[in-house]
């Protein structure tokens, strides 16, 4: 057996698992954009139309999807960087000599990322109540009036980001800190020789090194945070005044509340671009840099 077909032959199950519950779904959802599938298709196939690019024309023309769009962009925009630096800080305080009890401190970080979203969900919704939530009253202590964190459109998103942070900087946390373990410790000790500051190390050494390690916790932070929906479906159902609505929480009403499933498929390949192009952006930025 030739050696490329060996390849072929190992990677065969690999790429059938990928062809099918990913190629196929993707195909599945383009086509069905392309239909004006609802639920009297449903009930006959005779009731299917083609339609072509008609539901991408009503999409554009939809004001609540461009919200959405906002909104996710929104989100993605501030929740990434946030959750990436807070994961790498984390990171650092952990690979620290000067750090105490670390093994307790990393299974309490990673504790949230292996927790349901919708209990905890529930539980930051009784944290951000306005009349009876801990952080509220945290803030009367120090003269601020309470804050309707969930009520208040300029508010909303922000409680949402700060939730989805604290929700999954772990996973990242513990990535990082296997990156930080791989860095060999004997450029720390001729950078302190040269008279290199912690800060200049941290520059000079451990960012160019981790490079790698944060191209591919970018991506699949901004995979996921373009993803956005159990936040937003389990604390604000959406609101307030559509504040919340995440183009996959569209997704989610044209297909199961209101049994558009055209739209809604059109509203997921849309995602599906988006989110293709902002990620080889992202590994384009990354090449240029020199970072591979």
């Amino acid at each position: 057996m030739k050696p490329s077909t060996a390849g072929w032959v190992f990677a065969a199950p690999a790429l059938t698992v990928i062809g099918l519950f990913f190629g196929l779904p993707v195909l599945a959802a383009l086509a069905l954009s392309l239909t004006d599938f609802d639920i009297y298709a449903l009930a006959h196939i005779d009731n299917l139309r083609f339609v072509a690019f008609d539901n991408y024309i009503n999409l554009l023309n939809n004001p609540l999807f461009w919200r959405a769009l906002g909104n996710t962009m929104y989100f993605v925009v501030v929740g990434v960087p946030l959750s990436i630096g807070v994961s790498l800080g984390a990171a650092l305080l952990l690979h620290s000599k000067l750090g105490y009890f670390k093994p307790f401190f990393r299974t309490a970080f990673f504790a949230p990322v292996v927790t349901t979203v919708v209990a905890v969900a529930v539980i930051w919704r009784y944290l951000f109540h306005t009349r009876y939530g801990l952080v509220n009253w945290a803030l009367s202590w120090v003269g601020i009036d309470p804050i309707d964190w969930l009520g208040d459109p300029h508010w909303a998103m922000p409680s949402i980001i700060l939730f989805a942070v604290w929700k999954n900087f772990g996973y990242n946390m513990i990535i990082f800190l296997a990156g930080l373990q791989a860095i060999p410790e004997d450029l720390y000790e001729a950078a302190r020789i040269d008279g290199a500051s912690h800060g200049r190390q941290f520059r000079y050494i451990t960012l160019p090194i981790l490079g790698p390690v944060l191209l591919m916790v970018s991506i699949l932070t901004l995979a996921g945070y373009f993803q956005l929906f159990a936040e937003p479906y389990v604390i604000t159902q959406g609101g307030p005044l559509q504040s919340t609505v995440s183009v996959l929480y569209l997704m989610y009403e044209e297909g199961f509340k209101w049994w558009n499933l055209g739209n809604a498929s059109a509203v997921a390949f849309l995602l599906f671009v988006l989110m293709t192009v902002a990620t080889s952006g992202l590994m384009w930025i990354a090449r240029r840099k020199g970072v591979e």
